[in-house]
């Protein structure tokens, strides 16, 4: 008989914090699908809970120059090699260009749920005041690597595009063709970075040049490479299979 109450209690307990959570940060908008996987919605909870009792600037560590290591370039190392598993046959070309002038022609445009739509060049975001930190990138794929990323707080862009105050997602579109989102609360995180730089240089072109995404606060494969939109939004807007969910990965990724 003891076993049982125990079990109920649990589950209130669990069930409790999940529909806190979900008053917590939804509201009434939508909240990003699970598509039915088990796994999907142990993920939501998981959000839901951090969302709930951790607090919303709380920082990762940062390292001294003296831990450093080497990191690898995984996944995209360049998005205009069309013998890439990731290439877009629109997009690539456009990269390519870029990169042969040295990114000038780059422009990082921000949209959606803002007041003030703009497209931004390199040397805007480098105008913007910069922030240095070395943090521990943490892989999927079980690795973990420690860097020195230099670059503009994606909440300094965001103020200047005027993101609404009703907005609650920020999706990020990059030229490997890639689309991810992040909620509000991580995007406007003093550490939440858009990194143009990485061990006192120019961010190389395998590791994302011009700017990456760097979300310190989750697992490596949400620090998305190659930036070239922005979009904000309220509602969570489902890329289908340029996404990561239809694929089984985790949207929220919280360590």
């Amino acid at each position: 008989m003891t076993r049982p109450r125990l079990l109920t209690s649990r589950r209130a307990i669990l069930g409790g914090l999940v529909g806190a959570g979900s008053l917590a940060v939804s509201g009434c908008t939508k909240s990003p699908p699970t598509y039915g996987d088990v796994l999907r919605m142990g993920d939501n909870f998981t959000y839901q809970a951090h969302r709930l009792l951790l607090p919303a600037n709380a920082l990762v560590r940062v390292y001294s120059r003296q831990d450093i290591t080497s990191m690898p370039a995984t996944g995209t190392t360049d998005p205009s090699d069309p013998k890439g598993d990731s290439y877009d046959a629109k997009l690539g070309p456009l990269y390519r260009r870029d990169a042969a002038n040295a990114f000038d022609g780059w422009r990082l445009s921000v949209e959606g749920a803002v007041a003030r739509p703009g497209s931004y060049s390199l040397d805007f975001l480098k105008r913007l005041p910069a922030q240095t930190q070395i943090t521990r990138h943490t892989c999927e794929e079980g690795w973990t690597a420690i860097a020195e990323w230099t670059g503009a707080r994606l909440s300094a862009l965001l103020q200047i595009a005027g993101a609404r105050a009703n907005a609650r997602f920020v999706h990020f579109h990059t030229y490997d063709a890639q689309i991810d989102s992040i909620d509000m609360v991580e995007a406007l995180h003093p550490q939440t970075l858009l990194a143009y730089g990485m061990n006192g240089r120019d961010l190389p072109i395998s590791h994302g040049a011009p700017v990456r995404l760097r979300v310190e606060r989750q697992i490596g494969y949400k620090s998305m490479k190659f930036l070239r939109r922005i979009v904000v939004s309220e509602n969570f807007i489902d890329p289908g299979a340029a996404g990561p969910i239809q694929s089984g990965w985790a949207w929220y990724t919280g360590i």
